[in-house]
This record gives structure tokens, sequence and C-alpha cells, in this order.
């Protein structure tokens, strides 16, 4: 396992010898830096080239590192989760992490690792690994710099089905192998890059379309539509735009009992989360402002609103700047897990769905919360 010590000065990567070969060429088993962020972010860049797709075995499965903290801004947050518990890193290394999706068939956690267009595999006790590859782009030309799939979910027959930046499309993995696209377009539209995804109750799939997997994201000259949508992808295969109110939509989530639907805006002048009822036939009633958060932006902390999800007693796991944001199902601040860093997205997961997985950079965390999430 890689080993990472982070403090004020830096950190120590931490890579032991044993079942490394391929790390003979290092001279010290432990490296040392201790240098400003971009440097310590370069580091890291290098060394997921190095990691993606090698065999991490013998990972230490119990003594993890931890980072971070969570704090409580309402004493209802102690329902949830334990202020005291530990944020533990589980894997690190990687360039830009999103995605998280917990299988819960096989017990394991996947993620999207964009810049290098590769989903990556977690067992516990084994660690982390190269799940398949190419992720999000099949092309032979440079497409950009987040080629790769960016949200993943599983649906109720253990199926993967991704957003895939690269090839502008919503696919789903057959499980006897290979990918069927699920919907590339609207009205013969191309969509810039779905991002996020989630599932209603009924077959129904609902995800977003900004343009951050394009090189140039706004002004790139392969977009096909002047906005960003919210769509409603059907069973049958219908594809239906249900909104363009949200200008930069991102994170996706619905209810427990999918009559509320939850979009986040990775905007940095609007860090907002805007809900909307859904009515009978699956369309989007008129938006309502559900949280906003611009108070907790300020000089060193990172990140916008982003991924989310929703437990199964209907408070929103949110990402936002500095970490994962706790709100009840009326969009109050209950608490939150300060990572510290850009924080992509995450998921529930684990043997009852209770275990938080977070995204952070080039980081994949955990949290034990007192919740589950839907559909555990």
């Amino acid at each position: 396992m890689v080993i990472c010590r982070v403090s004020d000065n830096g950190f120590d990567l931490v890579i032991p010898r044993i079942g490394f070969d391929a790390f003979s060429i290092l001279p010290l088993t432990c490296v040392s830096i201790n240098s400003d962020r971009n440097r310590m972010k370069k580091f890291f860049s290098i060394l997921s080239v190095l990691l993606i797709g090698l065999p991490l075995s013998a990972q230490d499965s119990i003594n993890f590192p931890t980072l971070g903290e969570i704090r409580q801004h309402h004493p209802s947050l102690a329902k949830l989760i334990d202020v005291n518990t530990p944020i533990q890193v589980i894997t690190s290394g990687f360039e830009w992490c999103e995605g998280p999706a917990w299988n819960k068939e096989g017990q394991f956690l996947v993620f999207s690792e964009i810049p290098s267009n590769t989903v990556m595999k977690w067992v516990e006790g084994e660690g982390v690994s190269k799940w398949f590859s190419p992720s999000g782009y099949t092309g032979i030309s440079d497409y950009g710099p987040e080629p790769g799939s960016n949200g993943l979910m599983f649906d109720p027959e253990g199926r993967l089905i991704s957003c895939e930046h690269g090839d502008r499309r919503i696919s789903i993995m057959i499980k006897d192998g290979g990918k069927k696209t699920l919907a590339d377009n609207y009205n013969g539209y191309r969509f810039n890059s779905p991002n996020d995804i989630t599932r209603h109750s009924n077959g129904n799939l609902y995800f977003t379309d900004p343009p951050y997997g394009l090189r140039d994201r706004f002004e790139d000259p392969r977009r096909e539509m002047d906005y960003c949508g919210v769509y409603l992808l059907r069973p049958s295969g219908e594809v239906e735009l249900l909104t363009k109110s949200v200008e930069r939509p991102n994170g996706i989530g619905l209810s427990p009992d999918g009559k509320t639907l939850y979009v986040a805006q990775s905007h940095p002048e609007q860090p907002t989360i805007t809900s909307f009822s859904v009515d009978s036939d699956g369309t989007l009633g008129k938006g309502k402002p559900f949280f906003d958060a611009t108070r907790h932006q300020g000089p060193g902390i990172f990140g916008n609103p982003d991924g989310l999800k929703v437990d199964a007693e209907g408070n929103v796991w949110a990402s936002g700047p500095g970490g994962i944001f706790i709100l009840n199902s009326k969009g109050n601040l209950l608490g939150r897990i300060l990572t510290g860093e850009k924080t992509s997205n995450c998921a529930f997961g684990g043997a009852d769905g209770s275990m938080l997985y977070i995204t952070a950079d080039t980081y994949v965390l955990r949290v034990q919360t007192k919740v589950k999430g839907i559909g555990f």
C-alpha cells in the first residue's frame, strides 16, 4: 500500500518494497516532499502514471492513514455520524478521482480516474487495481485532459452505467462483456460530456451534461448545444430535456421516495444545489433553492459543489468547498466532512451500506456513518 502522511510542511510517501518490483528503480523506500501544493500535485500526477495498471497487492487494510476532520453544525448530526470518526485514506496517488460506486454483489468499490481514461477497482484487504481502460474515450486522437468516464453507478442487476466524457454518452456494461450505448444525443445533437447520473426506482435515469470533459469546455468548438442540460433517459431509450435552468449542472441525486431531484452546480460564483419536484410522468417542476455554499468559500478552501448522494433517511451528502456537506431534507447544514482537498463525489457502500466513500483529488477516502445509502 502507498501511505501518505500529510502535514503542514508537506507529506511523506511510503512505498513498501515487498511486492513492488516496479519500484526497484527508486533509490529510497521513503520519498519525502516538503514543498508547495503545486509541486505535491505534480508529484502525485507522475506517480499515478506508474501506479495505473499495477497489481497493488499485500495491502494493509487495518492501519489506514487518516486526514481531515468532521465538524458539527447542528446537534442532529450525531444521529448520522460521530464527529470523532476517522477519515481514512484507503488509496492515493491519482491525478483526479471521481464517480465512486459500490458493487454490492462483488463487495468492491470502483471509481473513475478521469485523466488516465481508466476505471479503478478497490477491494478490502487487496487494495486497488486497474479494472478497465479505456473508460470514457475510445478514439485515437488526443481528446483533452479529461477523456475518461466521470459518474458511475451500478443498476439493480449489477451492470455498470457510466457517464463518458470522451465518447460523450451514457453507456452500460453488459455482464457477458462489452458496452452498449444507452444515449449519446438529444434530437440529433451530441451531448457535451455527461457528468453524473442517478436512477429512479421505476428505471428512469436522470443525468447532467456540462462541458467539463471538452478541452476548451464552454468555448470548445466541438459543442453541438449552447446550453448545459439535465436529462431524463427512459427505459425505452427516449431522451427528454428536463431543464436548462442550472447553468453548470453537475452532481445529481433523488430522494428516497423519488419525488425530489437534487442538482448541484459547479459554479464558483453560484455554488448552489437546486431541488426539483418530480412529477408522476418523470418530468420536473420548477426548481427551488436548496443550499448555497457561498459563505463556505475562501482562501485555501478548494472545490465547488460537485457530486452528491442521498441516504435512506433523505439526508443529502454533497461535495462542496473543503469537503462533504451533510444536509437534511430541508437543506439545513448539519455538519461537514472536511478533507482539505478538492472533493469531487461520494457514494455509500460497504457490507451494510453505511460506509461513505469519498473521492478527493488524488485520494480515495472512507468514513463510517450511522445511516445507509438508498438501496441497502
